[in-house]
């Protein structure tokens, strides 16, 4: 957890500069973002792409994470020959999002499947400083309000130290 953490937070800043990515090549950001987008589409509320979730997963994966990226790259590899099989297309992130949709749920049991879209809901609602969730898109979505501190009481057990005046 302590790496992950790490990792959010190099892509926080990755991401507010505009920074190119640290393992991800254009291609694989641009594929790895359309998917992302499909799993947490733009709709009445922004989706992953308004989140910068690709910040978060390329910094995540480059950060020791070698098995989970050749899982991707493989992955990938199988999504864009099946891409140019159904639809006689080069890259996933060209295609409409029908069929972008029609692609992904037939592989919404695999492992890579499994893994980018947990990548990507993380991406969405770590904290910004961790990468991801930028401008708080993430919390807007679930109605979570961000407060810089909460007061207290947070509960019963908070009564008399907020009596005794701590």
């Amino acid at each position: 957890m302590p790496v992950i953490l790490a990792a959010c937070r190099e892509a926080q800043r990755a991401s507010l500069v505009g920074e190119d990515f640290l393992i991800l090549s254009e291609e694989e950001a641009k594929e790895f973002d359309a998917i992302a987008a499909r799993i947490i589409p733009t709709t009445a509320t922004p989706g992953a792409r308004q989140a910068g979730v690709i910040y978060f997963i390329d910094q995540v994966l480059g950060d020791r994470r070698e098995e989970q990226l050749a899982l991707l790259r493989e992955g990938l590899g199988e999504l864009q020959a099946e891409t140019s099989v159904r639809f006689d297309a080069a890259y996933f992130y060209l295609l409409e999002e029908a069929q972008q949709d029609e692609i992904l749920a037939s592989i919404d049991t695999t492992s890579f499947f499994s893994t980018i879209r947990y990548l990507s809901v993380a991406g969405m609602f770590a904290l910004p400083e961790y990468g991801g969730n930028r401008d708080f898109v993430g919390y807007q979505v679930i109605g979570y309000e961000n407060q810089g501190a909460w007061t207290a009481p947070y509960g019963f057990y908070d009564a008399d130290f907020v009596e005794r005046g701590e």
